[in-house]
Formats: structure tokens, C-alpha cells, sequence
């Protein structure tokens, strides 16, 4: 592998706004030698997140920004190529953090390796990976779903949001998706098994909301925050449970937006709280245990968006934080052996 040349995606500047091509920079750097207990991975996949517009600002959050003239940061599934590391051999498939990059170096300790008989491999990237564990324990954990309640999921066409309506669909419960056009509505309702969509781009969601939810909102699962969440608020019922995955609506925002009016959480004691999935890590096997039985059998089911070649990244990031991408939006950076 000496001498080899790494493809790599930086961050050139600080987005004001939406994010522009320009501000990230390709380049090609050497592949270093390893150190002892090192692993080179090649990567084959690499994740595209909204959380990412978080860490590309300085504004504080939950997690550290990525420093100007660093590799951008993203979950990916690679093959190890070169082993200093007694736990991992050449060929073995690994999901990590190597970021956008051809190449990554890590010391083992974030990469957990995968069997490429149990499921596709870029499936550790979304609904057995972070997507599909944020939905579970979003919902069961959180929202507390009980049979015959109705769950509102916005971003319902989404790596998180698909997986949510149809686990709440699995627990009993009436599902209703909110999405940016009529071919997702069609998809989560006639595809995904959902009770009922609403294309917020083109409908009232009050009225919308009434019609889709006549016994009220008993979970909501928010991704958007903003005006979803305010038109949401305004029908829940009696002690609603809002898991807060996501801020979309606000990550391209240059100064926050005037928020909700939070009063009807006050007057039906409904549970708003943060959720981050980092805060479940110990409880993966139960996460993989029943996601793998669901999909066996058929009651969830899963939809990619796969767009060839790192230097495409960029631009389809872009585009995720717009609503452009149709499922789990994955970069296929490298060859995939499994799929040949």
C-alpha cells in the first residue's frame, strides 16, 4: 500500500447558510505507514447524515465542529487491506468513523466488524446502524407506543423516519408520515404500510393534520423542528411524548428562527426530550437483535439512495439538507466484493 494516493474531502469554510461546493476541498494526500496496532481500511461506503451541518458551524452543540482543513466527519463501512492489530485480519468488513475519505487509519477501537452473509453490508449504515438504532429507541424508548396511539414522524421517507413509522405500525399503533412530495407520500403509505402522509409542501398542516390524526397526536417524532413542530403541538393529546431527533429546519438557518408556541406542552403535560443515539450504545445487540427478526420476516422494509464516487459528496449533501435524496442517502466510495 506504500505509495498509494488517499482521496480525501475537507472543510474548506464555515458555511453561512446552506453549504456551497466551495466549501469543502478534494484532495490527495499520502497513505502514512502504520503504526503498531493500527488498521488500514478501504472505504466502500460512506454515510450522509443531516447532523453533519451541525459540525461543519462553530455554534455549540452536542458534538465537536470538525476544524477547518480536516477530513469531513461520517460513519463508514470499509475492508481492512493492511493489519498491525491482532483483533482484525486483511479482508474483514468493518463499519467505523473513517469520514469522507478513500482510506482510513484507526486504532480498532470505534470499528465493529460486520458479516456480509446477514444482511447487505451498506445496511450498517442505515437501518442496522445509527439511522435505524436513533428510530428504535426514539420510539420505543422515548415515545413509549401504545397500541391503538398515533404516531406523527416527520422526515417520514427518511433512514429514520421509514423505520419509525413501521416499527409503530409493528407496536399497533395508527402511523402517519409528513414528507416534501407526493411520490414520498406514495412511497411511506403504499410501500412502508403507513396510515396516512402529508405532503407539507403543498398542504395545510393544520387541516391536514386534523384529517390524518381525528384522535389527536398521542407521539411525534421530530426532525424538523420549526413550523412542523409548531402545527403539531397544536393537536396533541393528554401527556404526547416528543422524542427531538433533529433540527433540520433550522441547520442552514444564519440566525435561529422564532420558535413554537410551547403552551400546549404545558397544558397537556406532554414529555419533549432530546435524544441522542449515542446514549444506547450499550444496547446494540438488543437494537440488531430485533431489527434483523423484522426484516427476515418481512415487516420492515428499507430503501437506499446510493450516489457513485467520494468527489460526489459534496453535492449530495447539499441536496439532503433540501429533501432532494429518496431513502438513506450512501456514497458508494469504493467496489463492493459482496455485490459482484
Amino acid at each position: 500500500m506504500s505509495g498509494s494516493m488517499n482521496q480525501q474531502i475537507l472543510l474548506k469554510n464555515r458555511p453561512i447558510g446552506e453549504p456551497k461546493e466551495s466549501d469543502f476541498a478534494v484532495v490527495e494526500t499520502a497513505i502514512p505507514e502504520l503504526r503498531e496496532a493500527e488498521i488500514l481500511s478501504r472505504t466502500i461506503y460512506l454515510s450522509l447524515d443531516p447532523y453533519m451541518r451541525g459540525r461543519m458551524s462553530d455554534r455549540e452543540s452536542y458534538a465537536t465542529p470538525i476544524e477547518l482543513g480536516n477530513v469531513m466527519g461520517g460513519s463508514t463501512v470499509s475492508q481492512v487491506v493492511k493489519s498491525n492489530h491482532p483483533q482484525f485480519s486483511v479482508g474483514e468488513f468493518v463499519v467505523g468513523y473513517d469520514g469522507w475519505q478513500a482510506y482510513g487509519i484507526s486504532k480498532g477501537e470505534t470499528l465493529r466488524k460486520l458479516d456480509p452473509n446477514q444482511v447487505p453490508l451498506s445496511y450498517a449504515l442505515g437501518i442496522t446502524g445509527m439511522p435505524g438504532m436513533t428510530a428504535y429507541f426514539a420510539l420505543l424508548d422515548v415515545g413509549k407506543p401504545k397500541a391503538g396511539e398515533t404516531v406523527v414522524v416527520s422526515a417520514a421517507s427518511g433512514a429514520v423516519g421509514s423505520v419509525v413509522g413501521q416499527i409503530a405500525k409493528i407496536k399497533g399503533c395508527r402511523a402517519v408520515g409528513i414528507v416534501g412530495s407526493d411520490e414520498k407520500c406514495d412511497y411511506v403509505v403504499n410501500e412502508l404500510g403507513f396510515d396516512a402522509c402529508i405532503n407539507r409542501k403543498t398542504q395545510n398542516l393544520d387541516s391536514a393534520l386534523k384529517t390524518a390524526c381525528p384522535n389527536g397526536i398521542d407521539i411525534y417524532v421530530d426532525h424538523t423542528a420549526g413550523a412542523i413542530l409548531d402545527a403539531v403541538l397544536q393537536q396533541i393529546n393528554l401527556k404526547a411524548r416528543i422524542p427531538l431527533v433533529g433540527l433540520i429546519s433550522q441547520y442552514n438557518a444564519e440566525k435561529l428562527p422564532p420558535g413554537p408556541n410551547l403552551l400546549p406542552l404545558l397544558v397537556k403535560r406532554a414529555l419533549i426530550k432530546g435524544f441522542l443515539v449515542g446514549d444506547y450504545q450499550e444496547r446494540h445487540a438488543e437494537f440488531i437483535q430485533d431489527v434483523s427478526q423484522w426484516l427476515k420476516a418481512g415487516k420492515l422494509k428499507y430503501k437506499e439512495d446510493v450516489v457513485k464516487g467520494l468527489e460526489a459528496a459534496p453535492n449530495a449533501f447539499i441536496g439532503l439538507l433540501q429533501g432532494e435524496n429518496f431513502g438513506k442517502l450512501i456514497i458508494q466510495v469504493g467496489d463492493d466484493p459482496t455485490q459482484q
